[in-house]
C-alpha cells in the first residue's frame, strides 16, 4: 500500500485537507449524520462474496461500479463515462470516469490528513470479475457472471480465472468479452458484486478482506472508520464517514457521516426506529406507519404465489391446483385488498425494469387471467374423483406473518370458500419458522414470497427455477435457462412472456400478490435510495431539510 501512495504521491497532495464536515444539515440538504440500523453484524464486505442485507447496505455506501441502479431502478453509469456494445452483442467497452479514488483511512483523529487516495483503473474491475468466477472463492454471483468468456470453464477448473474474456487495455478502458449475447449483462454490472477490488490491497490483508474496518479500502461515497461487534456484548457499530475524494459539484454525497449501529434482529431495528433513535429502516410491513408522519418509500419488488407439497395427496394432484387457479377472481379481489399488495396474475413484480419501464407495463399480466368459476367446480368435483374422498378436509396455508396482512389473505380464502366450497385455514408464522417448515415440508400449501437477487426479470425466473418447493419442469427451466442468452431488451420481454407461460400452465407457482417493500424514514429525508432486490439502501444521495 505504501508502495502505491509513493507512486502516487502527487495526486495525495494535490487533494484537499479537509474535515469531512459536521452532522448538521446545511441549506441544501446536505451534512446530515445519519442514524440507523443494520439487523446484524454484517458477515463480510467482501462486494464479490457478501449477499446478505447488513453487508449489502453497507457495501453499496462503500464502494461504486461502472454502473448503478438509480433511485427508479434504471441502470446508468456511474464509474463509467460511457460504455459501447459490439454489434454482435459480444463485447462491452467500458470507458472509465477519472475522478474515482481510492481512499484506505490510515489517520487516528477527525481531521483527514495522512490518508492514502490513488485512482481506480481497469484492472481493478479485472481483478473483481476474475475474483467471483474463481471457483475456490464460492461467489454466490458466479453463475449470473458465467456469461463471460470462459467463464464456465475457470469455475470448473479446467482454465485459469485469468484466462476469461475481461482485459484492460489501458487504465481508464475494460472490455468484456462474452460467451454469448446477453441483454440483462448491464444490469449485472450495476451490481454490488461488479464494484473494483484493487489486487495489491487485497493481498496486504493476508485472507481477510472484508472482515474487519482494517481490511476494507473505499471507491464509494463512504468509507469505514470504525467497525466493533462483539458477538456477547452491547454497544456495536459500524461508523463511515463521507469520502470526499469521491464527492463533487456534478458527482455530489451529501451526508457526512452514517452510523449504524448493529441490532440482532429486525424487530430489534423496527423498536429502534419507534423509539426514534435511528432516521430510517426498511420492512415489509409498514402498519402504524402514516405518510403524512413519516416519508415513506415503496418497491413492488416481490410476487407472493402459491407453491404446493409434492408429498401431499391432495395438493400435488393437478385437478385440486387447477380447482385453486381457476376460482381466482383477481379483478373481484383487488376492490377487497389494502393497498399494501395488489392481484398478481404474472410472476415478474412490477418494481423490475427494463427499456427505462416496468416490465408489467411492458407485458400485461392480464392475458394470463383463467378465472372461470364453472371450470373451477369442475377441477374441483375431478379432483374429488381421483382421490375418491367426499371432501378434502381443512386445507393449511403456511404464511411469513412478514409477508401480508392476514385480512388480505382471508380475503383469498373466502374467495376459494364461496366458489369451491372448501375451507383453507391461514397459518401465520415466523419468517424464520416459515422457511424451516418449507425445508423439512411440514406444509400443504405455502405462500412464498418470490424476489430477484437484483433488479431483473432474469434474477427473478431464476430464483424460482431454483426454488425446490416450485418442484418446475425440465421444460420450465429451461425456459428459463434461455433468457441470459437474449440479445437485446426488446427480445427480453418476448421471452419473459413465454417463460411466464410455460411455468403458469404448470400451475408449480400460482401468483396471488404483488407485495410492497417499504423505507420508512423521519419527515424531512428525501432521496434515500432504496433497492428491495438486494435489501440495501444508499445514502449517497441521501437530503435532509428541516
Amino acid at each position: 500500500m505504501k508502495k502505491i501512495c509513493a507512486v502516487l504521491c502527487a495526486l495525495a497532495v494535490a487533494l484537499p485537507l479537509v474535515s469531512c464536515g459536521d452532522d448538521k444539515p446545511q441549506g441544501d440538504g446536505s451534512g446530515m449524520m445519519y442514524n440507523v440500523s443494520l439487523p446484524y453484524n454484517p458477515k463480510s464486505l467482501d462486494p464479490q462474496f457478501a449477499d446478505d442485507e447488513a453487508s449489502n447496505t453497507v457495501i453499496a455506501n462503500l464502494y461504486s461500479g461502472l454502473m448503478q441502479f438509480d433511485i427508479d431502478g434504471d441502470v446508468i453509469c456511474c464509474n463509467a463515462e460511457s460504455y459501447s456494445v459490439s454489434d454482435d452483442g459480444l463485447t462491452y467497452t467500458f470507458n472509465l470516469r477519472d475522478d474515482n479514488y481510492w481512499f484506505f483511512d490510515t489517520s487516528d483523529d477527525d481531521i483527514i490528513d495522512e490518508d492514502e487516495y490513488f485512482p481506480v483503473t481497469a484492472d481493478d474491475y479485472v481483478f473483481a470479475l476474475q475474483r467471483i468466477l474463481t471457483p475456490e472463492m464460492h461467489s454466490p454471483y458466479s453463475a449470473e457472471f458465467s456469461c463471460i468468456k470462459g467463464g464456465k470453464a475457470a469455475l470448473a477448473g479446467s482454465a485459469s480465472p485469468e484466462a476469461i474474456g475481461v482485459s484492460a487495455p489501458d487504465e481508464s478502458t475494460l472490455v468484456v468479452a462474452l460467451e454469448y449475447p446477453s441483454a440483462d449483462f448491464i444490469s449485472l454490472m450495476a451490481t454490488n458484486a461488479a464494484v473494483p477490488c484493487n489486487e495489491e490491497f487485497f493481498i496486504s490483508t493476508k485472507g481477510r478482506y472484508g472482515l474487519d474496518d482494517d481490511s476494507v479500502m473505499s471507491n464509494g461515497a463512504f468509507f469505514v472508520r470504525q467497525w466493533f461487534f462483539d458477538p456477547y456484548g452491547k454497544n456495536n457499530i459500524l461508523y463511515m464517514k463521507k469520502n470526499f475524494a469521491n464527492s463533487s459539484d456534478e458527482n455530489k454525497v451529501f451526508p457526512s457521516f452514517l452510523s449504524f449501529t448493529i441490532e440482532k434482529s429486525k424487530a430489534d431495528v423496527r423498536e429502534m426506529f419507534k423509539n426514534e433513535k435511528i432516521d430510517c429502516f426498511t420492512t415489509l410491513n409498514k402498519n402504524s406507519f402514516e405518510k403524512n408522519k413519516y416519508t415513506i418509500t415503496s418497491q413492488q419488488s416481490i410476487t407472493l404465489g402459491l407453491v404446493f407439497n409434492s408429498q401431499d395427496e391432495v395438493c400435488s394432484n393437478m385437478n385440486f391446483r387447477k380447482a385453486l387457479a381457476y376460482s381466482l377472481d383477481r379483478a373481484s379481489l383487488q376492490t377487497e385488498l389494502g393497498n399494501d399488495v395488489t392481484a398478481a396474475y404474472g410472476i415478474i413484480p412490477p418494481a423490475v425494469k427494463l427499456l427505462g419501464r416496468s416490465y408489467r407495463d411492458l407485458s400485461a399480466d392480464s392475458v394470463y387471467d383463467i378465472f372461470d368459476s364453472g371450470k373451477a367446480a369442475e377441477f374441483c368435483s375431478a379432483a374429488k374423483a381421483e382421490l375418491n374422498a367426499e371432501s378434502f378436509g381443512t386445507i393449511r396455508l403456511l404464511a411469513a406473518t412478514d409477508a401480508v396482512d392476514s385480512s388480505d389473505l382471508h380475503v383469498v380464502t373466502r374467495n376459494w370458500q364461496d366458489i369451491l366450497g372448501f375451507y383453507v385455514s391461514v397459518e401465520e408464522v415466523t419468517t424464520d419458522e416459515f422457511y424451516e417448515r418449507i425445508e423439512s415440508g411440514d406444509y400443504q400449501i405455502a405462500l412464498y414470497p418470490l424476489q430477484g437477487k437484483y433488479n431483473s426479470g432474469v434474477s427473478v425466473l431464476e430464483q424460482l427455477a431454483a426454488n425446490t418447493a416450485a418442484g418446475l419442469s425440465g421444460n420450465a427451466k429451461a425456459s428459463v435457462s434461455s433468457l441470459r442468452m437474449c440479445a437485446n431488451s426488446s427480445e427480453l420481454v418476448g421471452k419473459f412472456a413465454a417463460a411466464e407461460k410455460v411455468i403458469l400452465d404448470e400451475l408449480s407457482f400460482i401468483p396471488i400478490f404483488y407485495k410492497n417493500s417499504y423505507l420508512i424514514a423521519e419527515k424531512g429525508n428525501q432521496d434515500i435510495i432504496l433497492d428491495s432486490f438486494s435489501d440495501s439502501v444508499n445514502f449517497r444521495t441521501a437530503k435532509h431539510f428541516d
